[in-house]
């Protein structure tokens, strides 16, 4: 008999759904653990690449008859589409400037999409109307970009084959009241009385750049990591880890947009979707010094007053690579070379992390305790053996950013975009599997395969517990201030044994179990027995599983979960080495 069939609860973090986390064992659902977490979120997805939430904030997104209006237009279903379906509409005007829109309410960057072919005419209008409006004009016959107006951040035609070419304008034009589509004849030219075009499948979505498209009816959809999708991270390993983290809110107001107003580029600039970034997209931003000599920044002033806050961006070389991630008026940060990841400057700071993405892309998060106002920036500076803060670029070179996040905190969490107002991701909560059945009240072991968020020493106020739904009885595994990790059993609200070891490095992946008996508690850590203690009493009637400092608590765990199991037996001392052994 393997270890793994004397267990009576497996969780290996694979299968999920929405509010679920699916256990391996037992096959009847029993075992499956509830989780919650009331907004969008991110991880780092199994190609590598940060994996957002989708939308489409349209309404009858391929239903151009429904909510969609018309101006001098007619509408016809059934046509061919881009996709080998019969899913287009043509639209046919009967007067000049012939259109169909949409009236609604958006704010912030967006990004405005539509597959359309040339039928008897051979271009398309797209256009977003808001506090101002931004248009372009799209060459249907040739794939080309046409006329276009101010306050369009970027646009894009691409071919998708039978004809089509996908179609997008991304803008940053305060509230969008309006989106139009406009049967056209030429560069910046609607004024034929008659002619049609076909279209399918739009979108209006958040971000700089058109997503996967999402087809929606009666109201706007979202996808991806959204509300309560819990999170297989595959940061440090080709094998998931479940992702519990705590609030955390991101109080830049742009995290991808830099070349938007509320970024203060000093003597550089900035271009938009200018490379792959690390979600996997072209929506990596060029941060260029210009050819004077001088300091060469890009801020966003924000409400940072007294406390601790984590300032991280993700970057790569682009010619240059010196970068300052640094709080002025604070005096803090930390300068990192992108080719060697060394570092060329370390001040008043509380820690910094460099963590390698991949592709070039690098993550660089640095954390100050300030006392009063401090503004997040970052420096370019020069490539010479010995970097210096002022100097001349060449005014073609710089570095590649992307996803800056500055948060109250000791440590970087998960990366939050934020389109035109600061974001907060709620924290992760996973609680709640078992039945009476899967517990023993005479002998057992509890084990875990994790890592916590940050080396930081802080109070990680977790346990792994297994209860009666009370704090009174209760065996627990949990890590206290200090990195200090212990287990207990407690009785009647009493403890009646308890172990404890002093853990290096949480933020690294260990193995840990606790196997009891009625005589015996033992501590496994990493293949190796590190305490023990006699044991006097187990609790009885346990009959759930939680990831929580005490049942029925506020207080959840925080870490990546590798696997968890529940033994109804004390495992041998061999098998409890071969369990934990890395």
């Amino acid at each position: 008999m393997s270890i793994y069939d004397k267990a009576s609860l497996v969780l290996i973090p694979s299968g999920t759904k929405t509010s679920k986390v699916y256990s391996q064992k037992p096959v009847s659902g029993d075992g499956d653990f509830t989780f919650s977490r009331s907004t969008a979120a991110t991880r780092v997805n199994a190609d590598g690449n940060i994996e957002k939430e989708t939308s489409n904030l349209l309404l009858q997104s391929n239903s151009f008859n429904t909510t969609w209006l018309n101006a001098a237009t007619t509408e016809t279903s059934g046509q061919a589409g881009y996709d080998g379906t019969n899913d287009a509409w043509r639209i046919d005007k009967s007067n000049s400037g012939g259109y169909i829109y949409q009236n609604i309410s958006q704010s912030g960057v967006q990004t405005f999409s539509v597959y359309a072919k040339a039928g008897t005419s051979t271009w398309i209008q797209v256009v977003a109307n808001g506090s101002s409006n931004a248009l372009s004009f799209f060459d249907l016959d040739n794939g080309v970009l046409g006329a276009t107006s101010a306050n369009i951040i970027s646009r894009d035609i691409t071919s998708v084959g039978n004809g089509y070419y996908r179609c997008s304008i991304s803008v940053n034009i305060g509230t969008i009241a309006r989106v139009r589509f406009y049967v056209a004849e030429g560069d910046n030219d609607t004024n034929a009385t008659s002619g049609n075009i076909y279209i399918q499948d739009a979108q209006l979505n958040q971000g700089l750049i058109a997503q996967e498209v999402i087809t929606t009816t009666t109201a706007a959809v979202e996808g991806g990591i959204t509300d309560n999708v819990p999170r297989l991270d595959y940061t440090d390993s080709s094998c998931p880890a479940l992702l519990l983290e705590p609030q955390r809110t991101n109080v830049f107001t742009n995290s991808e947009y830099f070349g938007g107003t509320d970024w203060t580029k000093g003597n550089s600039s900035i271009t938009t979707n200018a490379t792959t970034s690390p979600s996997g997209l072209v929506d990596g931003s060029f941060l260029v010094p210009n050819t004077s000599t001088s300091t060469h920044t890009c801020r966003q002033s924000v409400g940072i007053t007294s406390g601790t806050y984590t300032l991280s961006v993700y970057a790569k070389q682009g010619g240059y690579k010196n970068l300052l991630v640094w709080f002025d008026s604070h005096s803090g940060g930390v300068g990192v070379n992108l080719d060697d990841l060394s570092v060329f400057r370390d001040e008043n700071n509380d820690g910094y992390t460099i963590e390698d993405f991949g592709n070039g892309w690098v993550r660089i998060a640095v954390t100050i305790t300030a006392s009063s106002t401090a503004s997040p920036n970052f420096y370019v500076y020069s490539n010479a053996a010995t970097p210096a803060i002022t100097h001349a670029g060449d005014g073609t070179s710089g570095i590649y950013i992307y996803g800056a996040q500055v948060e109250a905190g000791s440590y970087a969490t998960s990366y939050i975009p934020t389109y035109g107002t600061s974001v907060t991701r709620n924290g992760d909560v996973l609680t709640n599997a078992g039945t009476l059945e899967m517990f023993d009240n005479n002998a057992g072991t509890l084990y875990v395969e994790f890592s916590a968020l940050a080396n930081d020493g802080r109070d990680n106020s977790f346990r792994f517990l297994i209860s009666d739904g009370t704090n009174n009885d209760r065996i627990q595994i949990g890590l206290l201030q200090n990195d200090l990790l212990y287990a207990s059993v407690v009785v009647n609200n009493v403890g009646t044994s308890g172990v404890d070891y002093s853990l290096p490095n949480p933020a690294s992946n260990h193995k840990i179990a606790v196997t009891y008996t009625q005589t015996k508690f033992d501590l496994w850590v990493d293949g190796v027995k590190v305490d023990t203690d006699t044991n006097t009493a187990i609790p009885s009637g346990m009959y759930r599983y939680d990831f929580l400092r005490y049942a029925n608590n506020n207080d959840f765990v925080e870490g990546n979960i590798k696997q968890t199991m529940y033994f109804p037996t004390a495992l041998t001392d061999q098998e409890a080495i071969d369990l934990t052994t890395l």
